[in-house]
């Protein structure tokens, strides 16, 4: 499967960059970084919620908080990464320092006992999403150096989702393994899923390190500062990427902090039951993840974005009106999952394309900040999600302990937010995507300029 992204023939960035194996090595901190997000929006509510005794709103407010957070962090880092040259390289160091604080505190999140409170919850949120946004926001900026041609990153990124979504997996396998094979309870595979991020993060990122060298950073003909924050946000198509980001990118977020409580509430599966079908989600997402990399090239990245949006929505919304069993609950688990992975790799790629644009326009390489802007973006929508979702099921009198015997208009609401709203962001996105501009013809014309360039900067230094 992961073959099917990038042929061993076809090698990414010409003769000097990196092959399949080595991108494949680059790509694998994207496994335990996976392992350890996923779980923070889709089993630790619910978990702190049903088996901690932390109240919805509590971690509703908790998860809210740290996404505002999130919306300065990211680009605050994307900023300094662009301002970074050490002998170490640009984005290495970054990758080496957000390594023990991710760490410590997926520690703290997952191994967490009874007692605590949404203070806990916020504290060790925070510090994780600190060391975790160092971490991808350097490896990102990275992948985006590596690839110049416009097809090739979707090639790049496809890798990048790929391990993205084997990570998903993995972390996904471990509450059922866990009560299949050992006759474990549900916490143990919540602990479970924190070992295999502590331990598997630090050795993924060293081999990452040791497997692609950083690109050479040409030095920037202007110096970036902070007031290229707001030059950037008046470019509409810069805004309508991270719009874009924000519709698409928030719908799975609202569906994945209500799957378990759905799925126990209306359809009566209880946590291992719905945690195996969040499974079948996550291997439709991996399935397609060659399709929409494949499709990108071939159509252009906006318009595979936009298929890839409006298929959601129809998968997500016939949530519905699916009947009972178990063989529907497996097609349309996988079939809303063969989307997943269009936004972050066509959306990653055209970013990526718009920092060359930036580049030759301004002489700035401002790659970092346009990355910790697309971050930062998404996470508006999902700051929007966790505390909204979660706020409003509990105002409509919704209770997580218990379940399906909630009043009929709780259910009603639980099922709304849960199919609907992520629908509507789906097709909402579709629409502002498909104005996007710049396909390959565009992209091609803005690389000869900056090659030519670029050679002419070469030789002058070597002069």
């Amino acid at each position: 499967m992961l073959g099917a992204v990038i042929r061993q023939d076809d090698k990414v960035g010409g003769p000097t960059a990196p092959g399949s194996w080595r991108l494949a090595a680059f790509a694998l901190p994207c496994v335990p970084v996976a392992a350890m997000l996923m779980p923070v929006v889709v089993y630790l509510p619910n978990y702190y919620a049903t088996d901690l005794g932390v109240s919805l709103g509590a971690i509703g407010l908790a998860f809210g908080i740290v996404r505002l957070f999130d919306l300065w962090l990211d680009p605050t880092l994307g900023f300094l990464i662009d301002k970074t040259n050490t002998r170490f390289g640009r984005f290495k160091p970054w990758l080496v320092a957000g390594l023990p604080i991710a760490v410590l505190s997926v520690w703290m999140l997952f191994m967490a006992r009874p007692g605590i409170d949404g203070r806990y919850i916020l504290f060790w949120l925070i510090l994780g999403f600190l060391g975790q946004s160092m971490a991808t926001m350097a490896h990102v900026a990275w992948a985006a150096r590596i690839a110049p041609e416009y097809s090739q990153r979707t090639r790049v990124f496809g890798w990048w989702q790929a391990f993205t979504v084997l990570g998903m997996l993995i972390v996904l396998a471990m509450p059922p393994l866990m009560k299949s094979a050992f006759g474990l309870d549900y916490a143990s595979g919540v602990r479970a899923m924190g070992w295999f991020v502590v331990l598997s993060l630090p050795a993924a990122i060293l081999v990452a390190l040791f497997a692609v060298r950083e690109p050479l950073t040409l030095p920037n003909s202007n110096v970036s500062n902070w007031r290229h924050y707001l030059v950037l946000l008046r470019r509409p198509s810069v805004l309508r990427l991270l719009a874009a980001d924000i519709l698409i990118g928030t719908g799975p977020v609202i569906a994945g902090t209500l799957f378990f409580f759905f799925f126990d509430a209306i359809r009566g599966w209880d946590r291992s039951e719905a945690g195996l079908l969040l499974l079948l989600y996550f291997i439709g997402a991996l399935l397609g993840a060659p399709l929409w990399s494949r499709l990108g090239r071939t159509f252009g990245k906006h318009r595979a974005l936009s298929i890839a949006a409006v298929a959601y929505s129809i998968a997500q919304a016939s949530v519905l009106i699916a009947p009972p069993g178990l063989v529907w609950a497996i097609v349309t688990m996988m079939l809303a999952g063969v989307p997943y992975s269009a936004g972050p790799i066509l959306l990653r790629a055209m970013m990526a394309d718009l920092g060359d644009e930036e580049r030759l326009h301004s002489g700035i390489d401002r790659s970092g900040l346009l990355f910790g802007m697309l971050s930062g973006a998404v996470k508006i929508g999902s700051a929007f999600a966790v505390f909204a979702s979660v706020t409003f099921i509990e105002a409509m009198g919704f209770q997580a302990d218990l379940g399906a015997g909630n009043d009929p208009p709780a259910l009603a609401a639980l099922s709304s937010v849960f199919a609907l709203a992520p629908a509507l962001l789906g097709l909402a996105g579709a629409a502002l995507i498909s104005g996007h501009t710049m396909d390959k013809a565009a992209h091609d014309a803005i690389r000869q300029q900056l090659d030519a360039r670029d050679a002419l900067q070469k030789e002058r230094a070597t002069s």
